[in-house]
């Protein structure tokens, strides 16, 4: 359906806070600060739709390079559903990001939709809910991420993800209000997570180790940094069956799911390695 008095352009800095409000609407729990580190990850990569000057639908199709993009916010206000709208902002952010492989994570009951438009399902991911509290891993080489060189975390974080994204972890670990941590292991390092304040609660994102130990470590320290009365999520991979386990001895339980799917092949990453990814937005 084409309107004569709908537009789509780049969201302002300003702007991508309607897709941060309209994400918290849906009950998808951003979190605090997000809006800085997603539009640091590609200022161009968010659009939003107006019908005259009412702004009723965003998408994010942030590109990481050449040949990666990850597609997310694609959310219509519901009183503009079923009228054209969202497809033409989804063609649009497609149109942005041609050429690449695309990846999202779609709430699993559009999948059949997705798969319409090209995508594949590579797995599901389970956001686990549970509360903070506990002891700090005692034994555990854990050490502030601030304390390293940012081209060692940089370095580290690269297997994980499909493209350079350095930039916006320099980003993701510098946020207000968050902690950030590695584990090293013989000297290097061998694992991190970031934990960050959310609407509700706290997310762990990324938690990434080179074993099940490690990531248990890291997920502990990370856990012990929040209150027992407050919320603590994890959004698990489930072909990760160490980081399922994670979860579940620690009494989370499922309260969401999405499925991950790519446009193009799915790309070759250490999920033996992923216990916590680091954001259903952008990847």
């Amino acid at each position: 359906m084409q309107n004569k008095d709908y537009s789509i352009k780049s969201a302002t800095r300003k702007e991508v806070d309607i897709a941060i409000s309209w994400a918290a609407a849906e009950g998808w729990n951003p979190g605090i600060y997000d809006a800085d580190c997603y539009y640091t990850a590609d200022p161009r990569g968010f659009l939003i739709g107006f019908l005259d000057e009412e702004p009723i639908a965003t998408i994010s199709v942030v590109k990481y390079s050449d040949t990666f993009g990850f597609l997310g916010f694609y959310i219509v206000k519901p009183e503009y559903r079923g009228h054209g709208y969202g497809l033409q902002i989804w063609n649009a952010g497609l149109q942005y990001l041609r050429g690449c492989n695309v990846g999202l994570d779609g709430v699993v009951a559009q999948q059949d939709s997705y798969k319409k438009s090209g995508f594949r399902l590579a797995f599901r991911n389970r956001r686990y809910e549970g509360v903070g509290g506990g002891d700090f891993p005692i034994n555990a080489e854990i050490v502030k991420l601030s304390s390293l060189p940012f081209e060692t975390i940089a370095a580290y974080d690269r297997p994980f993800f499909p493209a350079d994204r350095s930039h916006f972890i320099k980003a993701w670990i510098e946020q207000p209000e968050c902690t950030a941590l590695g584990i090293r292991d013989g000297g290097k390092l061998a694992g991190y997570g970031v934990l960050r304040k959310c609407r509700s609660g706290y997310k762990i994102g990324p938690l990434f180790a080179d074993d099940p130990e490690l990531a248990e470590s890291l997920f502990l320290a990370l856990r012990s940094a929040v209150q027992p009365s407050e919320p603590l999520y994890l959004d698990v991979p489930e072909i990760n069956p160490a980081a399922v386990d994670l979860a579940k001895r620690y009494n989370m339980n499922v309260v969401f799911e999405t499925a991950r799917m790519y446009k193009g092949p799915e790309p070759d990453m250490p999920v033996n390695r992923i216990f916590g990814i680091t954001s259903f937005e952008i990847g």
